[in-house]
């Protein structure tokens, strides 16, 4: 094993981290040395291009046959958060291992589970605290909430079990000053849906995520209450795994519009006991990690493995073993995840890696034929591919117009008759030949698989599989599809009492009908937050078939005020976050167009009170344009008047008002359209 040291802590604390010419160096000097693979747990808050400096050093070594294993990025839930998601390198989302469990057992007999590593025996029954109760005079209740140095008050917290949010200050920190205030235990809350985390806390912790998390919260904010901390899950409930943790960046590509399915695959990356840096972690050796990092090196060791077995074997024929040979990953309900974007293949299961059946490989000319198919100029003269047929062991198409067809070739390592079968909801998939015989090992066969919109809704992700049966194997790849009956914006403005708007579409097939709803001017409904305040004002919508968009304004009543909007949806009955809309200004406007069935919302947050003021105060308004909403807004030509060619669609109004919006859709079949928003 070789270690190439591209990375530094600044003396200070400050400054940490290298240059590309370090991270470069120690590829080059990598490839040099004639390793086999090559663990890279770096990674950026934004994608790097295909063509980023780094990205194309690994080019280089998957071109001296190097497995180049990378870290996806710790930037989920939200899509399109991924990191190293060029082709040649293999791209590692991180879930869930078997939990590290501990329970709060409260004094009414209530229990909650939750991570922990840190309770070796039962605490015993002690008070119950909220950080607040229990703080120095002159420290803030959020301070005191979040448990940061120095706000608890030795006094008070003696003998307690502390409970602590989650949010400022790292999470270790917050068990030193419970044991510095001579607490006996924490209880770490999550205020909203994320991954609860074992970490090496110097009092016994556990760690608690919503629902559960504010019910302990609300128990200890009442007179008398007491908990014990209990090492194991006691309650009587167990938490499904693997699941792709909360953390893990997400698909689609940007660089790809979609178009190569990232990541490729799952691998564990919470709780991971890893050895450290004793220095930087309170003199330990060994502590619990959690991020794409740790799932990275899961995915080079088996990779070296692999290659230890097969050593003439490229670096994707390795890729496509591992990925046509993973398992489901589960969601929080033990469904299996559905979402190819959240994790890929599937988790990597070392006991099935090494015998795979078929694989999908590629090399130097299917990567230059690729950048070229994204636009990229290699200067190499090579032909250039459509991404979505780049031989990858997995289909996507960031956005299907009508039908399109993907060409793949497989390489048996078994020889045998294999069949297909493809499934894709909402779509019409065909495979041809659906049959491939291969007599010998090596020998290599290409098919194509058709893909048909049929009543699956536009701009929505679609997902299946292909899967290659025979020979005793089964060869399964995922299949991740954006389809669309129309390509057309997603909103457009207009302004004024009367007025149109036009843009440009282009529909799958000619006769589609055009139709639009609304217009909807929602009433100004006032309102007001403190700055970092944790219980925001909620907008929530309740969605059912007949919603055809929903539109939240808001707008703060000074100038001078900053507002932001969190967009919602409850799944499950949790709530999940899904985007943060604004830009710091004194408005913002979070739309959804077509939204599926159920309760959608918004959040308002405000980082800064204007000057001289408690609260920043706001007006919001929540416009929901539904079947019903009338048809003010007339929109023209009536139907499509061709397939695959651009037409111009107008809108039109008249008699709006000019003091709030105006809000009204203009929709294509199977739930494409476009938000109009006008004033």
């Amino acid at each position: 094993m070789a270690v190439y040291k591209a990375l530094w802590e600044g003396k200070d604390g400050q400054n940490s981290g290298g240059f590309t010419s370090d991270i470069l160096a120690a590829i080059d000097q990598a490839v040099a040395d004639g390793v086999d693979v090559i663990n890279y747990s770096v990674g950026s808050i934004f994608e790097s291009a295909h063509t980023d400096p780094v990205q194309l050093a690994f080019l280089s070594a998957a071109s001296a046959g190097i497995f180049v294993s990378a870290a996806g990025g710790n930037s989920g839930p939200d899509p399109a958060t991924l990191d190293n998601t060029s082709p040649w390198v293999t791209t590692v989302g991180a879930s869930t291992v078997a939990p590290y469990a501990g329970t709060v057992v409260l004094g009414n007999g209530q229990k909650y589970a939750g991570i922990s590593t840190s309770i070796a025996v039962r605490t015993g029954s002690h008070p119950l605290v909220n950080g607040p109760e229990v703080k120095v005079s002159g420290a803030s209740d959020s301070d005191a909430l979040g448990c940061l140095p120095g706000t608890l008050d030795p006094a008070k917290t003696a003998g307690t079990i502390v409970v602590c949010e989650r949010g400022v200050g790292a999470r270790v920190d917050k068990s030193a000053e419970v044991k510095r205030a001579g607490g006996v235990g924490l209880v770490l809350i999550n205020l909203f849906d994320q991954d609860a985390l074992g970490d090496s806390h110097v009092v016994p912790t556990v760690h608690l995520n919503v629902p559960a998390a504010l019910t302990v919260k609300a128990y200890a904010a009442a007179a008398g209450g007491t908990a014990e901390l209990v090492p194991g899950n006691t309650s009587g409930l167990s938490e499904p795994y693997p699941q792709m943790a909360d953390f893990s960046s997400r698909g689609p590509s940007t660089s790809s519009h979609g178009d190569l399915l990232k990541p490729d695959l799952a691998a564990p990356g919470v709780n991971v006991l890893a050895a450290v840096a004793p220095p930087t972690n309170a003199g330990q050796s060994y502590a619990f990690y959690s991020g794409t990092s740790m799932a990275a090196p899961h995915v080079a060791g088996l990779a070296a493995l692999y290659l230890a077995k097969h050593p003439d074997w490229s670096p994707m024929a390795v890729k496509s073993a591992l990925m046509t040979t993973a398992g489901d990953v589960l969601t929080s309900t033990g469904a299996v995840d559905s979402n190819p974007f959240d994790r890929g293949a599937g988790e990597v299961q070392p006991s099935k890696m090494l015998d795979p059946g078929l694989v999908y490989d590629s090399g130097d000319a299917d990567w230059l034929g690729y950048l070229e198919g994204t636009g990229v100029d290699t200067g190499t003269g090579a032909p250039a591919i459509d991404p979505s047929d780049y031989n990858a062991p997995s289909i996507a198409v960031g956005q299907l117009l009508g039908t399109q067809t993907i060409t793949r070739r497989v390489t048996a390592v078994t020889p045998g008759l294999y069949r297909a079968t493809v499934s894709v909801p909402g779509m019409k998939a065909v495979v041809t030949p659906s049959i491939l015989n291969f007599t010998a090992a090596g020998q290599t066969k290409t098919f194509k698989v058709k893909l048909t919109q049929d009543t699956a809704p536009s701009a929505e992700t679609t997902s299946g599989w292909l899967t290659w049966q025979g020979a005793g194997k089964t060869v399964r790849s995922p299949i991740a599809v954006v389809p669309t009956s129309v390509l057309a914006p997603t909103e457009v403005a207009g302004s004024g009492t009367s007025g149109t708007a036009s843009f440009e579409a282009t529909a799958g097939k000619a006769g589609i009908p055009i139709r639009s709803y609304g217009l909807v001017s929602a009433p100004l409904v006032p309102g007001a937050v403190p700055a970092g305040a944790a219980d925001l004002p909620n907008y929530p919508v309740t969605v059912t078939a007949q919603t055809k968009a929903v539109q939240w304004n808001i707008k703060t009543v000074d100038p001078a005020g900053s507002i932001w909007l969190v967009l919602y949806k409850v799944v499950n009955g949790q709530t999940q976050l899904l985007s943060f809309v604004g830009d710091g200004s004194n408005q913002a406007s979070a739309t959804v167009a077509a939204p599926a069935p159920g309760v959608w919302g918004v959040l308002a947050i405000t980082l800064t009170n204007p000057p001289g003021a408690d609260t920043t105060q706001y007006t919001m308004q929540t416009n929901v344009v539904t079947t019903s909403s009338g048809r003010a807004l007339q929109v023209s030509p009536p139907v499509a008047p061709a397939a695959f060619k651009p037409f111009q669609v107008t809108a039109s109004w008249s008699g709006l008002p000019t003091d709030k919006r105006s809000t009204g859709f203009v929709e294509f079949p199977n739930r494409a359209g476009t938000v109009v928003t006008i004033n």
